[in-house]
């Protein structure tokens, strides 16, 4: 049974829920964190009216860079902006503001083969590895540079998790990275996993072939536009959209392709040091992105989604996580009060070189933040080393953390059984519940069906044998990757896109 979602405005909800709650694998809207809990806003209104009006003053005044000679400046300045000879773009504030308002406000992103979706939008929250590193750890506990078959071993442990939802380019194929190399990316992704994908390039012509590629599954240009098969994720530099940047964007919202783009600045290095400031910059790339794509395509679902990150000043390193997890929670709040979805949520990774104490510390206290911001998407689930290496083991913690939250967030459903006063009357002073039918009905309502905790907790007052959480965690990613089968893709559609991509490759080198 489906809980109405929560109003944006704050006021309240009305519930509906079943009598005796489902374990945390809820089928059908498993998604919603809206209705039985509501997300925490740190800012009041007004800080977050003034922090959106300050972008729009700082694009209208400082502006954006677009690349000059790509087709966001003519877009832009057929728009009404006011185009310098360098390419920086004056936005007028009343433009940004009509964009967030034709902006929609939710996509449905569909599995690999048009079945399932994922609805993207302010009232859900989705779990999915990422994003890019170049690394992965072997069994000597060592590093090494990641390949395509890394990639693909981790999308069917991502395919096997049952609280991910979704699954991105967890890691490079290092050993090839150009363009085929990327291309063949989403190859490895579409084959190993049937859920819906994200996907991120370097290089435009990468995105068009990869188009092609998901059309070719889904049919036609127009089924994929109808069921998006991706998200793509764009990724422009703090105020600064390039050449690659500015054609993935028009591409991808001519497509009909949804899309996230967003930055991630260091505050005191690209942006600045303080929370409120860094936050401005942000939303200003984002907004400035956003106003592209309406002005490419009305309608076009394109989300600016810019994370926000800060030096730690003592090693002028990527860090302070108090900084980062309070401009993270005020992103998400600032978006829903736009009503739209948040991407990429930092939860889920670790600064840590290896899956430790470390590791455990930084992801458990990232997810449980989670519970309060509500991105759409946590998009980095596994990622450690500074966002160099990818972790598996972290990963299924992450996803055993997932169910934590989906449990959290069907929150505390008060009524005449749950409050059980009858039966309190009947057991009377000093009583004994434990042979109830009350308890033995309700005993597993918001049970979180931990794979690592809980009853799989060695006690000492216990009968486990004290195994320590990474020797647990690889036991199951041991079970895991011996038994799970992805289901196939048909060795039709494998071939098509294995001729989509060998066109592509011979395509580029007659025109070089």
């Amino acid at each position: 049974m489906r809980e109405e979602p929560y109003p944006l405005n704050g006021e309240s909800a009305k519930r509906r829920r079943p009598k005796i709650l489902p374990p945390i694998r809820v089928e059908g809207d498993r998604g919603l964190h809206g209705g039985a809990t509501m997300p925490y806003g740190l800012l009041a209104t007004a800080e977050v009216e003034r922090l959106i009006a300050a972008a729009c003053e700082l694009l209208s005044d400082s502006g954006c860079g677009f690349e000059p000679g790509t087709e966001a400046i003519e877009i832009l300045r057929d728009g009404g902006c006011d185009v310098s000879a360098d390419g920086v773009v004056r936005f007028d504030p009343t433009l940004i503001r009509r964009v967030l308002a034709a902006t929609p406000k939710s996509v449905r992103l569909w599995d690999r083969d048009g079945h399932r979706h994922l609805d993207l939008d302010a009232r859900h929250t989705w779990f999915i590895p990422g994003m890019t590193c170049i690394k992965v750890y072997d069994g000597d506990g060592g590093r090494r540079d990641s390949t395509g078959a890394d990639l693909a071993t981790i999308t069917r442990l991502a395919d096997a998790l049952p609280n991910i939802d979704a699954v991105c380019i967890a890691c490079k194929d290092v050993p090839r990275s150009d363009m085929d190399g990327e291309i063949n990316e989403f190859a490895i992704l579409a084959r190993n996993t049937v859920k819906p994908l994200e996907y991120l390039c370097e290089h435009s012509e990468s995105l068009e072939v990869v188009i092609e590629m998901a059309a070719s599954l889904r049919g036609s240009r127009a089924a994929l536009a109808e069921k998006p098969y991706f998200l793509q994720i764009v990724t422009p530099l703090p105020l600064g959209y390039w050449r690659d940047h500015v054609e993935q964007i028009v591409l991808a919202a001519r497509a009909g392709v949804p899309v996230s783009v967003g930055t991630i600045p260091i505050g005191g290095a690209s942006s600045p040091i303080t929370m409120p400031a860094a936050i401005v910059n942000s939303l200003a790339t984002d907004f400035a992105g956003m106003a592209l794509a309406q002005l490419a395509r009305p309608g076009a679902f394109v989300i600016g989604s810019s994370d926000v990150s800060f030096m730690e000043p003592a090693t002028g390193g990527i860090g302070n996580f108090s900084h980062a997890s309070l401009a993270d929670m005020a992103m998400h709040q600032i978006r829903r009060h736009l009503g739209l979805p948040s991407f990429t949520g930092f939860a889920g990774q670790s600064a840590a070189r290896r899956f430790n104490q470390d590791a455990v510390w930084e992801i458990s206290a990232s997810m449980m933040q989670a519970f309060y911001s509500r991105p759409a998407t946590l998009d980095y689930l596994g990622s450690l080393d500074e966002g160099i290496t990818f972790s598996m083991h972290a990963l299924c913690l992450c996803d055993d953390l997932a169910g934590l939250l989906r449990g959290l967030w069907h929150g505390i459903r008060v009524d005449d059984e749950s409050i059980a006063l009858d039966l309190m009357r009947s057991v009377g002073a000093r009583g004994n519940y434990l042979a109830q039918t009350h308890t033995a009905a309700h005993c597993r309502d918001p049970n979180w069906s931990s794979r690592y905790f809980g009853p799989h907790l060695p006690l000492s007052t216990g009968t486990l044998p004290d195994v320590d959480l990474v020797e647990r965690i690889g036991v199951d990613l041991d079970r895991l990757l011996g038994t799970h089968e992805s289901p196939a893709l048909p060795a039709a559609a494998s071939e098509t896109l294995a001729e989509i991509q060998a066109t592509a490759t011979r395509t580029r080198a007659s025109n070089h």
